[in-house]
């Protein structure tokens, strides 16, 4: 029986219908329809297609239908209300807050160091100690001014540079190269925001606030980590974007901690709160906002978007203190910032995109592997039918759980290496809980959504 028959069948049961053809899954019941980029050698799992299809058949507190097109790219895994992976598109005047939830623009930060591997592995050991203390001890330093805070949320990120006090972190940034790297943050000039929507503590008039989250990781799948550029794939793209085999770059995941929860729990609740009494609400949870609530929403998202970002730069900006004072030079810039988890309005939609990646034309993209396995920098093509986006990674296939029965190997003749204070995220972002990259990004090199530009091997990660 082939591949294909076994999971019609499969489906049929739950009353799914499915079809696969050149890569691509359509899978629909009574309610709706959506795509799957996914090849036939990894796994389609229906708690995930569950989730797609109730995604896709979400309906405005009206009756109507509040999703246009709902697609997945093949990072594609269940989530704990919507699927990782999916894409979809509602009206401009129409949001779905728990399709983003709370992890409001995670997202992926690539910054050059200035340094060929041969030049940082002699002092590999020096530079993890000096990493670790910064981002995994609490060593640092980083007051802000609750005008800072405001500024960023009522302004924009500009405003918020323009702020900053030159004590500790801030003291010694470049903010006029902060500012121009602003330009290469996908998608940051489209979001709104208004600081009534932030945690009292951030604009309550203090004259600076030492915010605990900011400049951490978070724990989870999130990551800063060094690689090093395994193979070009575009000379010519590598060049203008300062890549060269055999550099050393850092990559890092990271997203809105404590604000995103704030700001996403709210909303997810005021959405489910705003729903007619008397109507009977969705077994999905996914609760659809329109009018002038899904105007305040996305300007609530906004601040959350916004704050990702700053917490991200805090990140970079850590790493390269440590590269400049340890090496003695910071030559670094900025590749791309790209976000995940966040509504975008684009063509007169709101493409919600939750762990996908926008990826219009000409515009760069991060797709993370596994912490044992590769990374990729590619560039967008503008795919219509795939809501011009791209996979944020190469996506579970072992869920936290079932990674205890995993063990963690004798990794002493590897060339990369975990750092953690927290020993069970060895085994829980175990290379072999995740997806192979290399599928991943052929099956969307493939279908046209994407090209390569150069590939990374991870050489030291960092995880919380």
């Amino acid at each position: 029986m082939s591949h294909s028959l076994r999971l019609r069948r499969a489906f049929a049961r739950s009353h799914i219908d499915l079809r696969f053809e050149d890569g691509v899954y359509t899978v629909r019941n009574d309610s709706a329809q959506a795509t799957i980029l996914l090849p036939a050698s990894l796994p389609l799992e229906e708690k995930a297609v569950k989730q797609l299809l109730a995604f896709a058949s979400v309906k405005t507190p009206g009756g109507d239908a509040a999703v246009c097109a709902a697609c997945a790219t093949p990072d594609f895994h269940p989530g704990s209300i919507a699927p990782v992976g999916a894409v979809v598109a509602t009206p401009d005047d129409v949001v779905i807050p728990a399709a983003i939830g709370t992890d409001i623009n995670c997202g992926m930060r690539l910054v050059t160091t200035g340094l060929s591997l041969a030049q940082a592995a002699p002092r590999q050991s020096s530079l993890i100690a000096r990493l670790k203390a910064v981002l995994l001890e609490n060593a640092r330093n980083v007051p802000t001014p609750t005008q800072a805070f405001k500024a960023l949320f009522d302004e924009g990120p500009l405003a918020f540079l323009d702020r900053l006090a030159p004590e500790g972190l801030w003291a010694g940034v470049d903010r006029e190269r902060l500012a121009t790297e602003v330009d290469r943050c996908v998608g940051l000039d489209a979001l709104g925001g208004h600081s009534r929507h932030a945690p009292h503590a951030f604009v309550d008039g203090r004259e600076r606030f030492r915010d605990p989250c900011l400049g951490t990781p978070g724990g989870g799948n999130h990551f800063v980590e060094l690689q090093v550029v395994d193979r070009i794939l575009d000379r010519h793209a590598a060049y203008e974007h300062g890549l060269r085999a055999g550099d050393v770059v850092v990559m890092i995941h990271s997203g809105s901690r404590d604000m995103g929860f704030h700001v996403g729990a709210r909303w997810m609740d005021r959405a489910r709160e705003a729903w007619p009494a008397g109507v009977r609400h969705p077994e999905s949870k996914l609760y659809a906002l329109e009018g002038p609530l899904a105007g305040e929403y996305l300007e609530a998202m906004g601040v959350a978007a916004r704050y990702a970002w700053a917490n991200r730069v805090v990140l970079a900006e850590m790493v390269r203190r440590e590269v400049g004072d340890l090496f003695g030079a910071d030559d670094s810039r900025l590749v791309v910032d790209v976000p995940h988890n966040v509504v975008l309005t684009e063509h007169g939609l709101n493409i919600h995109r939750k762990g996908s990646t926008p990826a219009h034309e000409g515009q760069l993209v991060l797709i993370p592997g596994s912490m044992g396995d590769g990374s990729y920098l590619a560039r967008g093509l503008g795919h219509p039918e795939w809501l011009r986006s791209c996979s944020h990674g190469a996506g579970r296939r072992m869920r936290r759980q079932e990674t205890r029965r995993l063990q963690v190997a004798d990794r002493s003749d590897a060339d990369w290496q975990c750092v953690t204070l927290r020993e069970e995220r060895r085994i829980e972002e175990a290379p072999k809980a995740y997806k192979p990259i290399g599928p991943v990004i052929e099956a969307q090199t493939s279908a046209g959504l994407i090209e390569g530009v150069a590939r990374l091997r991870p050489w030291v990660t960092f995880k919380a």
